[in-house]
Formats: structure tokens, C-alpha cells, sequence
């Protein structure tokens, strides 16, 4: 979903192939050649190969789109605000606190049931998104202020991954949650990301 919106919100023309995680296509020998890690999203542009996708976001925000407000200036006190931001939603609310409950969840056949460090993962996302909420009450309505950009893609995910697992926020997330998907570039990536089922089947 993250690269896809940033192509959006970028304008940018791309093909798209859609693989499901757990489909068995990341094992084989052309993906593996492409990432040994077997992981999902990949970006191919050029002769650069990128994975991680808060890299592909700033990636494309820098190469494609330095003027467009996505991502601050390299140097600026703005970026290292923005880097800041990044760095703790993917460290603090998805890898510590989202994935974790993943893990020990929907994917506990593989990972093993752990009721207690998703108990504990629930807790610490809760504690970790005050900050983000008093954040955007003091300077939004994004993140950085006034300018949408990378760091509300990342966090806009992360807020919707915590509904879809029954995590609360308050009002002012809520609303910071639908002026995000309220944006065109969000819709038509919702449509298209969406748009097949966890084994790979077309979505009806």
C-alpha cells in the first residue's frame, strides 16, 4: 500500500504485479534472485532493486518528486523531523507493536500463540501513539504541519492496521485517519493494493 500511494501522490506512471506473501511465488528462484529475503514490497527501477517499504517511499519521494512537498529537503531541520518520525513509526508502532501482534495472531500457526506479548504489543502501540496524537494536535494536520508527506504514508497504515486489530484511538487520529484517506492518491491505491485476496485470487 505505502508504495503505491507514494506513486500516486507522485504522478507517476508504473506497472504493478501483484504477489501474495504467502502464495509460495517469494520462494521461487526469480524472486529469491531479485530478494533473497523473500519479502514483499520490491521496487524495480532501473537497475536499482529496493525493499523495505518506507525506503521505497523516500526513495521515490527523492528521485521523483524533490519539489512536491513528499518529503522535506536532505540537511533541513524539517528532514531530520520527518526521519525522526519515520524512524518511530516503523520501529515503535509497526515492527515492535503491529508486527508483533501479527505474528503471535493471524500468522500464530507459524510463529506460535504468545496472548501475552500481544497483550503487552497492544499496550505499548497505545502508549507510543499519544505522542503521535498530541503531535498533530499541536501542528497539523499532518505530521510535519501544514504539507502531507511521506511520514503521514507510513502512519496513516499503521492507524488503520490498529483498527483492523481492535486497538482504539482517540478522536483527533480518527479524524487525521479519514482527512488521509480522504486523499485521491490514497483511493486509488487502496483500489488497486487491495485488489486481490491473501492466496492470490482476484478480490470480488
Amino acid at each position: 500500500m505505502r508504495p503505491h500511494w507514494a506513486m500516486h501522490e507522485l504522478g507517476l506512471d508504473y506497472r504493478t504485479r501483484m504477489v501474495a506473501p504467502r502464495s509460495g511465488e517469494l520462494q521461487t528462484p526469480e524472486f529469491r534472485t531479485l530478494n533473497p529475503r523473500e519479502k514483499v514490497p520490491l521496487l524495480q527501477d532501473g537497475d536499482l532493486v529496493l525493499c523495505e517499504s518506507a525506503a521505497i517511499v523516500n526513495y521515490l519521494a527523492d528521485r521523483y518528486g524533490p519539489d512536491s512537498g513528499l518529503i522535506p529537503t536532505v540537511g533541513s531541520s524539517e528532514r531530520a523531523l520527518y526521519d525522526q518520525w519515520c524512524f518511530l513509526i516503523m520501529m515503535e508502532l509497526d515492527a515492535h507493536t503491529l508486527y508483533v501482534i501479527r505474528k503471535h495472531g493471524d500468522l500464530a500457526a507459524v510463529y506460535g500463540e504468545a496472548p501475552a506479548a500481544i497483550a503487552a504489543a497492544k499496550e505499548g502501540f497505545s502508549k507510543q501513539v499519544l505522542g503521535v496524537e498530541s503531535e498533530i494536535e499541536a501542528r497539523g494536520p499532518w505530521l510535519l504541519g501544514s504539507t502531507f508527506t511521506g511520514a503521514d504514508i507510513l502512519l496513516e497504515t499503521c492507524l488503520a492496521w490498529a483498527g483492523r486489530v481492535g486497538i482504539k484511538i482517540g478522536p483527533t487520529l480518527d479524524d487525521y485517519l479519514a482527512r488521509a484517506q480522504r486523499r485521491p492518491a490514497y483511493q486509488a491505491a487502496s483500489s488497486l493494493n487491495y485488489s486481490i485476496n491473501p492466496d492470490g485470487s482476484p478480490r470480488a
